[in-house]
């Protein structure tokens, strides 16, 4: 039985395949299109979960699109209404998109796959739900789901057991704790559906000065975490930007302008609305628990990947643990659209998971063999050096890294989600007061502020981080061991804003946050062995289990994917070394990139 479920046309499209219960493959169109967030049709994204399948088109027997495109209509209309005659412009752009495309989804399907089978739509929080609970570790559980909106609902609850998901309670919009993140994504200058993270992370060089200002004018949030939105502040329902002139008057000025400095009051803004989602998540969490009496929790949703406010639920003991979905936002409503197709819809019993996750690494993309790598080497005359044994590769880049290099490393299985996991991964010695300058600037072309995440051996996470459990997906945020820290001056502590950004703080300082927070992601060898051997390499070669993770791209552009994306990533920023599969290319070896090589064109970034 072979279930296609696809997401697309909001934002981060993507499609998955499920046999027989099982994840097959699942993938973000972004990878394929090189277009950041791609939010068109997944056509590339189906295409590979078919190969990877071993399957046609013809093949399929149920294809599960990931939410209700005339619900969601519906509220398009009826927003529309509510505050007519305002928003007229941004109400008759969108329903041209829609009269022409996006009600039509049956048809579009035909039309661009030759499909002509079943389809079928979840709502687009059960499609959350189901990408939670079902890849989960347990039984039986609660569940939360969070972001923006789908149809109508923000906010969802209830509980999954076996195989069926109970929704108990909804908020609706326009209320919505995602959008009320956004509207201070915009107003703080950064891209809404792309910026919210950065907004966590530059969250810790600020004070929640505004936190009180928000509560009292922005939004009313009850003691069970329901809240209500005061819409007098906000032009997302009516028009095509997030806040409006009452709101740039509450906090004392219009939006920062993209791209421009950032101040004080950009970092106080995200510090209190940072610490406003905690507070809200953590009395959801404490109601559901209250209401559903279960001892574990899953969570999805765009707000699911805030691994700040995740951390602080965990630690308050309120779920004996929790499990989030890696692939948190639209792009994992292609997975669980599929998996409430085969469990939901279809009725087919859930097996007992006994505690193991069946997303197993979230490693669901393409793969390239050495084969395929030596052919593209070759076909451009790229040099490279070519070891038959993978410890003596793992050998080299242990050697480089101690040196203070910055290694591309490209192996397996593609991620599948936001988070480069150790495939698709940038890696450099945490042990350096500046590499995260370094890969900032020079390789990732991005903000300086930008925290950078640790990987770790799974089993020795507790010696350096105060994390108790396994956390494979960089989706918790806890502390460094406090005997790791670095005594501050009093110069230092007196340090404000940005100028926090250079001080040494742990003996890990590349991977240590303003706060001494860090975003973890444990590394297990039965997911994904060649990182893990790497990894123990490095630990025997310096005594140290971490190594600094960031995500091969730079700045703008998607994971990379194929070893095309990588090399000339790898070409275009100052990393040292390329690593992959069994090659090594040293960037001293390499000539200059050329622009008349036709293999490259359709590559070219923004």
């Amino acid at each position: 039985m072979n279930i296609i479920g696809i997401s697309c046309f909001y934002h981060d499209s993507a499609a998955c395949l499920v046999q027989d219960g099982k994840i097959i493959a699942a993938a973000q169109e972004e990878r394929f299109s090189r277009k950041k967030h791609d939010s068109s049709f997944p056509h590339r994204a189906i295409e590979y979960c078919l190969q990877a399948g071993g399957i046609s088109v013809g093949d399929i027997d149920l294809l599960v699109f990931y939410d209700k495109p005339f619900l969601k209509f519906e509220r398009l209309l009826e927003t529309y209404l509510a505050f007519a005659p305002k928003g007229f412009s941004s109400f008759a752009q969108a329903t041209q998109v829609w009269l022409k495309e996006k009600l039509w989804i049956p048809h579009l399907i035909q039309k661009e796959m030759g499909y002509n089978g079943k389809v079928l739509f979840t709502e687009h929080h059960q499609a959350h739900a189901a990408s939670a609970f079902f890849p989960s570790p347990f039984k039986e559980a609660a569940f939360l789901t969070v972001d923006g909106v789908g149809e109508w609902a923000t906010t969802t609850y209830g509980v999954g057991r076996d195989n069926q998901l109970n929704i108990l309670a909804e908020i609706h919009f326009p209320h919505s704790l995602g959008l009320l993140y956004s509207a201070f994504t915009y107003y703080t200058g950064f891209k809404v559906n792309s910026g919210e993270y950065k907004v966590m992370g530059l969250a810790p060089y600020g004070e929640p000065k505004y936190v009180n200002l928000i509560y009292e004018n922005l939004i009313d949030v009850k003691d069970d975490g329901s809240f209500r939105l005061n819409l007098e502040y906000f032009d997302y329902p009516v028009g095509l930007k997030m806040t409006n002139d009452k709101f740039a008057k509450l906090f004392g000025g219009p939006p920062r302008q993209p791209e421009s400095k950032l101040t004080q009051r950009e970092m106080d803004l995200a510090a209190s609305i940072q610490k406003v989602t905690e507070e809200i998540m953590l009395k959801l969490a404490r109601h559901v628990k209250n209401v559903t009496g279960q001892r574990y929790l899953c969570l999805a949703g765009g707000v699911a990947l805030n691994c700040v406010a995740n951390g602080k639920i965990l630690r308050a003991g309120i779920f004996d643990d929790i499990w989030i979905q890696p692939a948190a936002g639209d792009a994992g409503g292609a997975l669980g659209a599929a998996l409430a197709g085969w469990y939901q819809y279809l009725n087919k019993d859930r097996p007992d998971p006994n505690g193991q996750a069946a997303q197993r690494g979230s490693l669901w993309g393409p793969e390239f063999s050495n084969d395929e790598i030596k052919e593209f080497l070759d076909k451009n005359n790229i040099p490279y050096k070519y070891y038959d044994d993978f410890q003596k590769v793992c050998d080299i880049a242990a050697e480089q890294l101690e040196g203070e290099k910055v290694i591309g490393w490209f192996q397996g299985r593609m991620e599948f989600g936001p988070r480069a996991l150790g495939n698709r991964s940038i890696l450099g010695d945490p042990r350096s007061s500046q590499m995260q300058k370094k890969m900032n600037l020079k390789i990732k072309f991005r903000e300086s502020f930008r925290p950078f995440a640790p990987s770790v051996i799974a089993e020795d996470v507790g010696d350096y981080f105060e994390l108790d459990r396994p956390s494979p997906y960089m989706l918790l945020v806890a502390n460094v061991k406090k005997e790791l820290r670095r005594q501050m001056t009093e110069e230092e502590k007196s340090l404000w804003g940005i100028d926090k950004l250079n001080v040494v703080r742990s003996t890990i300082p590349a991977v240590t946050h303003v706060d001494y927070s860090a975003r973890i992601q444990t590394v297990h060898r039965e997911y994904n062995p060649r990182y893990y051997q790497l990894l123990k390499t490095w630990k025997d070669k310096t005594g140290c289990s971490v190594l600094v993770n960031t995500s091969f791209n730079v700045r703008g552009e998607p994971i990379v994917c194929t070893p095309e994306d990588a090399y000339l990533c790898f070409m275009r920023t100052e990393m040292d070394f390329l690593v992959m599969g069994n090659f090594v290319l040293d960037k001293q070896d390499q000539p200059p990139l050329k622009e008349e090589d036709d293999w490259r064109s359709k590559y070219e970034l923004d």
